[in-house]
């Protein structure tokens, strides 16, 4: 039984490059005919609604993150197309995402407020949206900084899970120790 022998590629190479011949100085290159181009039609002038965001900010804590936009209105408080007190089940929840509110009632009728929020549970939803209400206050009324800042509404809370290390049943917990 014969083998197929491969052929050295460098040869094949060699062959399969072609040199194109050079176009003599005397004639002129003929350019193809282009179709002309077709206009786009014109844009028309978006108006800007009166209900734009007037400022936007971004809660977080533990995984939970909170987009909240402050819009002009009458104090309507919607959290994921839901009414604030339908959407937090518990008082405590309630009571910290509306504590900006709390603070500043001279302002909370001048207002609308829309958050979407997701991650984490509802408790550190709550505090994603209690910071991230606050931020945006603060980006439309600069005088609200000082009583927000002393009630500590503008401190975010850094803490988060500790990750499981390896070779440990958890964070910090180490597997069973076996004597024999």
């Amino acid at each position: 039984m014969k083998t197929p022998t491969k052929s050295s590629s460098k040869s094949s190479t060699a062959t399969s490059k072609a040199v194109a011949p050079k176009a003599s100085t005397s004639e002129k290159a003929v350019a193809p005919k282009v179709a002309p181009v077709k206009k786009a039609p014109a844009v028309k002038a978006v108006k800007k609604s009166s209900n734009a965001p007037l400022s936007h900010a971004v809660g977080r804590r533990k995984s939970s993150v909170a987009r909240v936009w402050l819009r002009a209105g009458k104090g309507n408080f919607t959290i994921n197309g839901k009414e604030v007190l339908s959407y937090f089940d518990t008082e405590i929840s309630r009571a910290r995402a509306l504590s900006p509110w709390s603070y500043l009632p001279h302002i909370s009728k001048e207002y609308d407020i829309e958050v979407n929020v997701n991650g984490g549970g509802v408790h550190s939803q709550a505090d994603a949206v209690k910071l991230g209400v606050a931020r945006a206050v603060i980006e439309v009324r600069d005088d609200a900084r000082e009583v927000l800042r002393s009630e500590g509404l503008l401190t975010v809370d850094s803490r988060i899970k500790e990750r499981k290390k390896y070779g440990q049943k958890g964070a910090r917990r180490k597997f069973q120790f076996v004597k024999r």
